[in-house]
């Protein structure tokens, strides 16, 4: 998955050369482990700080032949090593290498796009507070409701990125873990203190339990939160997707000079930045899946999710990455149409004051579904004639027996709806 967008900070955690690194760092804190409890001699541990080392083409080389990653790796660095690299492994099993350093890798990933999401968060809240009060339409089913603000549906989108800012949190917490128990988790070749002391210098703790690996609910876990992550970023895209219809056009991407929009329409303007942000979510969401068919091995482990996993952990990782850098990009230079939102919230003609007029009825002694029918007809006729929905209330002889042309024209005000905004505002940011 790594390609000319991803990023490097991203990049680096998945290349090869980190991968094996963070093996050969696990075993190496094993033999110091080991030393500690006479398992290993100090001069030895001396020679295996000293000389352990890798090649990466030597490793692929090796693998070729050995078909097995880490006999590969470990042939490799025996070939540095020399005969001391006998300490090196003792005890332990593949996954018990594998397992832990995947842990470390994932949660390298995670600390990034944590960072990645406050960034994004921040640019939310910049433009919520910069367009508090730019009244705009409402939409259910995606036709007018009544007025809110650009900055209220700003401030939707932050309140929405806190709750998957605590999931991320929760699952950085749950995949920092790792293990050194075993072929089948009993320790049978190797202590749990050796365990303890490993993963205590990798930032890691030790799992409670283990099989031959960490159990898969850790990573289902991960995984599904990254992917309720993108579903907030498409949910963000889409929305921007729908401003910039032409038909709305009420915002739009940021258009860079020299940009084009289409090989055929030179006037074509396209909100591709959102549009790759959703199909990318698609995938997301599917490696999320991956990892909860992860779930289930068979006894004590299997190997079906190795295969998943070397997909779906640099794939998703790298994606996620690449989302929140590409719409904090957009929501910073997003282009803002304040009089487009005011023409469209006007163009039916008072239709979004229905309710008002409603409730006001209904506080007189005229029944709450008779008052809905006496609205309803004005309303429609609004559709209808193309008149405002004022001055068809105020012709309403039925209506005017119940409400004074002075009351109805106290109705149609937009502070009503916008009363408060700023009480929503400091539930959301403070």
């Amino acid at each position: 998955m790594i390609s000319r967008y991803t990023r490097p900070e991203m990049a680096r955690i998945w290349d090869d050369r980190n991968r094996f690194s963070k093996w050969l760092q696990v075993e190496i804190l094993a033999c110091e482990a080991m030393a500690g409890e006479g398992l290993v001699p100090g001069d030895c541990l001396d020679t295996i700080r000293e000389k352990a080392d890798f090649s990466v083409e030597r490793i692929l080389e090796i693998e070729k032949i050995t078909k097995h990653d880490v006999i590969a790796f470990l042939t490799n660095v025996e070939e540095y090593v020399g005969p001391d690299s006998r300490f090196i492994h003792m005890g332990l099993t593949s996954s018990d290498i594998l397992d832990t350093s995947f842990a470390l890798q994932l949660k390298e990933a995670m600390e990034l796009i944590i960072s990645d999401a406050r960034e994004l968060m921040t640019a939310i809240r910049d433009r919520a507070h910069e367009h508090k009060h730019t009244v705009m339409i409402g939409r259910s089913h995606g036709v007018h409701a009544e007025p809110i603000t650009f900055g209220l549906k700003l401030a939707v989108w932050y309140s929405e990125m806190k709750r998957n800012l605590r999931r991320l949190e929760d699952a950085l917490e749950v995949i920092s873990y790792g293990k050194l128990s075993g072929a089948v988790g009993t320790f049978a070749n190797v202590s749990p203190s050796i365990e303890s002391y490993v993963c205590e210098k990798l930032g890691l703790k030790p799992a409670a339990a283990s099989s031959q690996i960490l159990q898969r609910d850790r990573h289902a876990q991960y995984f599904t939160s990254l992917a309720i992550l993108a579903g907030t970023l498409e949910k963000i895209a889409m929305e921007i997707r729908h401003l910039q219809r032409t038909e709305v056009r009420e915002a739009e991407e940021p258009f860079a000079k020299g940009q084009k929009g289409s090989s055929a329409m030179p006037h074509k303007k396209n909100p591709i930045g959102s549009e790759n942000i959703a199909g990318l979510a698609r995938l997301v969401r599917s490696n999320a899946l991956a990892a909860m068919e992860n779930m289930a091995l068979w006894h004590e482990r299997d190997i079906s999710h190795s295969s998943v996993e070397r997909v779906i952990g640099p794939d998703t990782t790298i994606l996620i990455d690449y989302m929140l850098h590409r719409l904090t990009g957009i929501l910073r230079g997003l282009v803002v149409y304040p009089e487009r939102m005011a023409e469209n919230l006007w163009s039916m003609k008072g239709l979004v004051f229905s309710q008002q007029v409603l409730m006001k009825l209904a506080s007189t002694s005229v029944p709450r579904q008779k008052a809905y029918e006496m609205v309803q007809r004005n309303a429609l006729k609004v559709w209808e004639t193309g008149r405002d929905l004022k001055s068809l209330i105020l012709e309403d002889q039925e209506i005017g027996t119940y409400l004074a042309p002075e009351e109805i024209e106290e109705i149609f005000n937009l502070d009503y709806h916008l009363k408060h905004v700023d009480d929503i505002f400091k539930r959301v940011f403070e």
